[in-house]
């Protein structure tokens, strides 16, 4: 394969080092603080890659690669304010002498040196490897992959996916084991960080204060990205992501804050929280956000096996009950579903779509945070699934620190209605501390809600096996977080057969 390069804002090392003094002397200055390169020998006061490397969204002939210069990584990062050059590799083999792209691209301070580079020209369905270089030093060697094209039918792929990363409240311990499972992909549905001061008397201790200016934001993510089992899980394969509430602040809504003392200027926080997110994920430079604005939900295909509708369930809710996802956004699934061609349809987002009843008895009582708040967009969803029995979809969610299995069904106040869906809702990674294998509460809640195929609250991630026959998952958990090295076991595995909406045990 010859060598791919981006033209523009990217170029090749040997036309880069053929025509650097040209362009040290054409280029504009961008700022009065700033020059638009730095010298190639430039040195760092430490390590540059210290928050490590990560891809992400990957499509049949294209991948995102991401860094960040961090030599001072919980000090705003230890930069100076002027804009750097960032030379990256992508090749076939681990010990990089196969290059088959390269290029450069300008890390500048605006985006606290963060680098995202949309590789194009790669090959379908297969792995590669990549690292970045500057002032001298290089990143580690991460891998990643692009999938299959969008007209193949693949005969399977794994993934895992995983949400709920409490730094306060223990070890990535599940990180670790995930990563030595050799997924495909790993899809991370929320709650990538958490928004609170630190507090005494935890596992470890968050730094700063209660998040709402951008230098602490990026701080506490530069906190959990310095993480070497999550540093070690980015770099293992490419993820696709969406956010939950935590990487703004707990429960919000939209532009409506859940706390009523919230000072003014909520869109601004949110503003500051949205550029940090694009800053330390590796999403498409299409997605950087304007002001308060960012439009994260998107597609992802693994070739004709699965498509991946990433959704946003927190900035576009409405007042009252009517949509958790927005018009725009909500009419962008059905679209999105409809062209599908996939056997499998997967929506990854946030919160539980089940009805679930959480007062045993003849009380109701369901989450005010969830899809059963927003009846009507979810009505909508459950009746468009039943209009199309072959989409085989598959709910992936997050958020609720616990492992469940619910059947959806086409009416929720018939427990004799047809199965139009599965949800597998996974639990955290760490948040809530050590879990427990079963509630005090459990079998009430599986009697109150006939759906309810399965309920842990132990921590650990959803590994899936996908073939065009069957989906299966694996809850995998991890006995303890609140001190390393605990090992991984599969509690239960649930199966999917084409076809057949619902879980059964494996």
């Amino acid at each position: 394969m010859s060598r791919r390069h981006i033209p523009g804002r990217v170029w090749s090392r040997r036309k880069f080092l053929s025509r650097t003094g040209k362009l040290l002397a054409v280029w504009p200055v961008l700022g009065p603080t700033s020059s638009a390169f730095a010298l190639q020998q430039k040195k760092f006061p430490e390590y540059p890659f210290s928050l490590g490397v990560a891809s992400g969204d990957p499509a049949p002939e294209s991948v995102v690669l991401w860094t960040r210069l961090a030599p001072r990584p919980l000090e705003g990062g230890g930069m100076p304010r002027e804009n750097i050059r960032v030379v990256w590799e992508v090749a076939e083999d681990e010990a990089m002498t196969q290059v088959v792209a390269e290029g450069t691209v300008i890390a500048t301070p605006e985006l606290a040196h963060s680098v995202h580079v949309d590789v194009p020209g790669l090959r379908p369905d297969r792995w590669y490897f990549y690292r970045f270089h500057a002032g001298g030093e290089s990143s580690p060697i991460g891998r990643t992959r692009t999938t299959p094209r969008r007209n193949v039918l693949p005969q399977s792929m794994k993934f895992g996916f995983v949400s709920c990363q409490h730094y306060e409240a223990g070890y990535y311990t599940a990180y670790d084991h995930l990563r030595n499972e050799d997924p495909d992909l790993i899809a991370h549905l929320g709650d990538y960080i958490y928004e609170g001061p630190g507090k005494e008397g935890r596992v470890r201790r968050h730094t700063g204060p209660l998040l709402r200016e951008l230098d602490d934001y990026r701080n506490r993510y530069a906190l959990y990205k310095s993480d070497e089992m999550l540093q070690a899980a980015h770099a293992a394969c490419p993820w696709i992501v969406t956010w939950d509430d935590h990487e703004v602040a707990n429960n919000y809504a939209a532009h409506v804050p859940a706390l009523a003392n919230e000072p003014p200027g909520f869109l601004t926080r949110r503003a500051n929280a949205y550029q940090a997110y694009y800053e330390h994920l590796p999403v498409r430079t299409a997605l950087q956000p304007r002001g308060p604005d960012m439009r994260l939900y998107h597609r992802t295909t693994f070739g004709r096996l699965v498509n991946f509708a990433v959704l946003d369930t927190r900035q576009y809710r409405s007042r009252p009950e009517q949509t958790i996802l927005g018009d725009t956004q909500e009419r962008w699934l059905y679209r999105t579903l409809e062209e599908s061609d996939s056997v499998w349809n997967s929506l990854a987002q946030q919160v539980l779509m089940a009805p679930l009843d959480r007062q045993v008895g003849e009380e109701v009582r369901r989450s005010s945070d969830q899809w059963p708040a927003y009846e009507a967009g979810r009505q909508r969803l459950m009746q468009f699934f039943s209009r199309h029995p072959d989409m085989n979809p598959i709910v992936l969610t997050g958020d609720s620190h616990k492992n469940w299995v619910n059947d959806l069904l086409a009416e929720p106040e018939d427990v004799s209605a047809k199965v139009v869906a599965t949800e597998f809702a996974g639990t955290s990674i760490s948040s809530g501390g050590d879990g427990q294998l079963t509630l005090p509460n459990a079998e009430g809640l599986m009697a109150e809600n006939p759906f309810l195929k399965y309920l842990n609250a132990e921590r650990g991630y959803v590994l899936c096996d996908v073939t065009p026959d069957r989906w299966t998952s694996h809850y995998r958990t991890v006995p303890y977080v609140t001190r390393p090295g605990a090992p991984v076991m599969t509690r239960q595995s649930f199966v999917v057969e084409t076809g057949k909406p619902g879980a059964e045990f494996a």
